[in-house]
Order: C-alpha cells, then structure tokens, then sequence
C-alpha cells in the first residue's frame, strides 16, 4: 500500500504549461524519498494546463489536478487545493520557478520540530531580496505592505509572500473566514485567524520566471483592495458593494451627459433623450462590473448578451423601486427643508441594494460549476 503523503505542495495555475514539468522535476530533485504530492489547481488554462498535468498524473501518483471550470482567482484556488489534500502539512508556491523550492524540506523540519502554525518563505528579512524587480514593482511592494499592516496584528516582515507552508490544523481553522479574494492568500489567513499565530520567517531572494509571462496585472491592486475591504469593513457590508455601488455613482454622470446630449445639444425630447440615457448608463455599469465587480467570475460570449439582459431587467426594477420609495417618503414627510434629499437618498439606496443582491444571483452567480480532481 503506498503511504499517504505527508506534504502536499499546492500550485494555483493559469498558462503555465511550459512551467509544470520542470516544477515537478524540481520537486523531485529536492524532495527526494519525502512522501510529498504536488496539488496543480488550474484555472481552465486556455494553453493546455490541465490536460499536460492530466498526461503527467496518469504517470505518477504524487502529482494531482484539480481543474476549476467558471471560477478564477489564486486565492481561491489555494484554498480549494489546500482542501483537496489531507497531507498533515502543506506548502503553496507559484508554477513559475521564482519560489525557492528548495526552501521546502526546511520548513517542513521546522513545522516537524517547532510549536509552529506556518513557515514563510520571506523576501524582506536578513539574507532575503526581491531579485531583479524594478523599481516601480518594489515601490508598489512597499505600498501594498504597508497598507496590510493596518489589519494585520503580527510583526510580519512579508505579508505579501506567496510561498509558505502550514499544518494542517490551521487550514481548517480559518477556512470559513478566509475572503478569497484576490493573490494574497497568506495575509487573508493571518487576518482571519482568531488567535495570533505562531510562525518564523526564512529568507530567499525572488528568481526570474523561465517560461509564461507574468498574471500581474493592473487588477491586482484593485483585488487587494477588496481583499483587505472585506477583512475590516467586510462584516457589515458585502465587498462587492462596495465598487458596484461605485460603478453606479460612475454612471448617473454617464446618464446625465448622454441625456444633456440627446435632449439639451440636439433637442430631442426628454422621455427618448431620458430612456436612452437610462439604457447606455445600464449598459456602461454592466460592463464596468463584469470588468472590476467580478472580475473573477467575468462573462464572456453569450454569457455576456445574457448577463446584460438579466442586468438591465434588475436594474429597470431597480429604478421603479427607488422612485417608489423616494415618492413615498417625500409625501409622508414634511415639506420643505431637507426632506427632499433624505427621500432621494433613500430611494437611491434602496434601489442600488435592490439592484446588488439580484444581479449577484442571476447575472454573476456562479452557477454550478464544479471543479473535476484527480
């Protein structure tokens, strides 16, 4: 009977095929008679992925696929691998070889011997380095630091790392806390736990990715801030909210501009200037949402035509609800004064919540989409 591991490596995956086979030779190397297995959860990479990890599990049990369909996002996909695993200690590092893979057998030998929770692989202690980062990427490094101090109670010199190793325990501990949000799956977990954990810090300088391009991208901040939105203000108010009632404050400016062109620049009338400023404004917050709102579960072809539609209906439902209210309020109240803006403003949120809960149930809603593991 072959024996369980006793690590699992866990690998989040988008467009890393040339990167697999030597990340797992590496593993080899390294590992040596470890029992370890390595976790690739891919987000139905469009270069083949999955199916190359497929071919190679076919031939060796320690490596395995989980092969998310519909869902995007690294730190979800850490966490589904770290539950696809019952490895009593396990490790997250990226596809790209700028981990430190060799960093791994030593903090496993730590978690063994020390009354520690996790192991980070950190860049900014003594002996650490960024490697060949520019200066803009390190200047954004710094920033985004900063700012998880402001949530984070723990003298962590790199919250931002995304190479660490953990027991067990402390993933079932903090699952259900953990925002998912976002590429920083190591902050979310120390924000998340009730407790202060115990953890110690190895350097390594950051290598050059030797295949693939980079997944940073111009979203990344904008995840890390929900990210860190959710863990402080999360509690009271859906993340999501927060930007979709944003994209909505964005676009009564669009409907109010459209309908100055329409009726005011080449006198049309107001209902055709009105009912057109008020479809180009749905579409702009349709669009903009599937952009930043959810990004991760973005709509694409027929989804979109689809998604727009159901979009448009809730909102059109919406808007009758916030003049509803908003008319209401104004005749029960006393005239004159600042009743008026307190009826509007009310109308307005109703409408935006309104608009929020059922748009996240039928136009984003992730639907049933299942990872298939191996």
């Amino acid at each position: 009977m072959t024996a369980a591991p006793e690590v699992a490596i866990v690998v989040p995956t988008f467009n890393e095929r040339d990167n697999i086979a030597p990340l797992i030779q590496r593993l080899q190397d390294i590992l040596g008679d470890l029992h370890w297995e390595v976790v690739f959860v891919d987000d139905d990479s469009p270069d083949g992925t999955a199916g190359l990890v497929r071919e190679l599990a076919a031939r060796d049990a320690r490596v395995r696929l989980v092969h998310r369909v519909g869902r995007r996002g690294l730190a979800g996909a850490c966490i589904e691998g770290m539950l696809a695993t019952t490895a009593p200690y396990v490790a997250v590092m990226d596809a790209d070889l700028q981990h430190d893979a060799g960093l791994l057998p030593e903090m496993l030998r730590m978690l063994r011997a020390q009354d520690l929770d996790l192991v980070v692989g950190s860049r900014h202690v003594a002996g650490g380095s960024l490697g060949t980062w520019s200066e803009d990427r390190q200047l954004a490094s710094r920033v985004a630091t900063r700012l998880s101090q402001l949530v984070l109670k723990a003298d962590l010199k790199d919250p931002m790392s995304g190479f660490f190793m953990l027991r067990r325990e402390l993933i079932d501990e903090v699952v259900r806390d953990l925002s998912g949000i976002g590429f920083k799956i190591l902050l979310d977990i120390f924000i998340s736990a009730k407790r202060p954990l115990r953890f110690k810090e190895l350097p390594y300088t950051f290598g050059v990715r030797v295949a693939g391009s980079s997944k940073l991208d111009s979203m990344v901040a904008t995840e890390y801030i929900l990210m860190l939105l959710d863990k402080t203000v999360g509690r009271y108010i859906p993340t999501r909210f927060i930007p979709f009632a944003f994209i909505g404050g964005l676009g009564v400016f669009v409907h109010m501009g459209v309908l100055w062109v329409l009726f005011r620049g080449l006198g049309g009338s107001f209902v055709a200037g009105q009912t057109a400023a008020t479809l180009v404004a749905m579409t702009f917050n349709f669009f903009l949402n599937n952009f930043f709102t959810y990004r991760d579960r973005r709509l694409r072809g027929w989804g979109l035509l689809r998604g727009w539609l159901s979009f448009t209906l809730a909102c059109s439902v919406g808007a009758v609800a916030n003049v509803g209210i908003a008319t209401y309020l104004f005749h029960a109240t006393p005239a004159g004064g600042v009743w008026w803006v307190i009826s509007a403003t009310a109308g307005i949120i109703v409408g935006a919540v309104w608009n929020y809960a059922v748009t996240a149930v039928y136009t984003w809603n992730q639907g049933s989409a299942a990872a298939s593991a191996r």
